[in-house]
């Protein structure tokens, strides 16, 4: 399971921290949902979930700020005393002093933005959501083609960077070489990405390393794609090897629990994979437009 930090919370939101004796090393969050404690200051905490951030806007400071001081006390004091992760206030709304004074008890930090709650919610839960989420680091090739993130793999030395190398200097985007790190942002997304130490970097043997974003410039590179079609290089086997001719029978690799498309295709001498690359890409394209070609040639010799 993965952490946040709320110190990265507090820099790449730039929030307000109105506790700063409170010491923020070695507090981290491992829930990608936030909660706005609505119910809880009302006194209700059945199937409270106090690992998460918790999140107070302008419904709930204005029902805080209906109660008498000794309610509010009780409300506030009920709360910390769950010890959740944080507080953060937004629209830089007042912070009473019973949050200050059970802030320090409790050791909660409270953070403020000015930012409109919704916003903010919205905003924290995406990037709560690609932070904790879960990844898993494949061996490959990952290349933009067309607006699709394709995924090139196959055993070492098969030919995946010289494939996109030269998908490159057709004016492809490159996102990773050799090692590509997915993180499963939701059901039915999975993003792929580089580690920061080889980012821009391709192994060409005999040649070694390239740096694509100063040889290509910076149109040639891209920090993150989604993962929408795996092609698998592998070796042409002329003899036992099962290749499918017309595209009707569709194989899936899982990634983190999801299926992706998958294209396995036979390498040989005078094959120029990037243009197979291109092309499977924009099939895949015209897939999710509603066009099978495979499908329509099949129904026309049927007739």
């Amino acid at each position: 399971m993965y952490s946040a930090e709320l110190g990265k919370i507090v820099e790449a939101f730039q929030l307000e921290n109105i506790l700063p004796e409170i010491s923020l090393e070695g507090r981290a969050v491992k829930k990608k949902e936030i909660n706005r404690p609505a119910l809880q200051l009302a006194g209700f905490y059945e199937s409270f979930d106090s690992d998460r951030l918790q999140v107070i806007g302008r419904v709930e400071h204005s029902f805080l700020l209906s109660l008498d001081e000794e309610k509010r006390k009780k409300a506030i004091r009920g709360f910390f005393a769950h010890r959740v992760p944080c507080l953060i206030v937004c629209k830089g709304l007042e912070i009473f002093p019973e949050m200050m004074e059970y802030g320090r008890e409790f050791e909660v930090p409270i953070f403020r933005t000015q930012e409109i709650t919704t916003d903010f919610v919205a905003e924290l839960i995406f990037w709560l959501r690609d932070e904790l989420a879960d990844r898993v680091m494949m061996h490959g090739v990952l290349v933009d083609i067309y607006g699709e993130g394709v995924l090139i793999t196959g055993a070492s030395g098969i030919g995946k960077s010289e494939t996109a190398l030269e998908l490159i200097k057709r004016g492809h985007r490159q996102i990773a070489d050799d090692a590509v790190e997915i993180k499963k942002i939701a059901d039915r997304r999975l993003i792929g990405s580089c580690p920061e130490i080889i980012r821009y970097l391709i192994e060409l043997r005999g040649i070694g390393i390239i740096n694509v974003k100063e040889l290509y410039g910076v149109g040639s590179v891209k920090d993150q794609k989604t993962v929408d079609l795996v092609i698998k290089l592998e070796v042409w086997d002329g003899q036992t090897g099962s290749y499918d001719r017309l595209g009707l029978n569709e194989e899936y690799m899982d990634i983190l629990g999801n299926k992706v498309l998958c294209n396995t295709i036979p390498v040989r001498p005078g094959r120029n994979v990037a243009i197979i690359c291109e092309s499977a890409a924009m099939t895949n394209r015209q897939k999710k437009m509603g066009k099978n070609t495979a499908q329509d040639f099949a129904n026309r010799i049927g007739k």
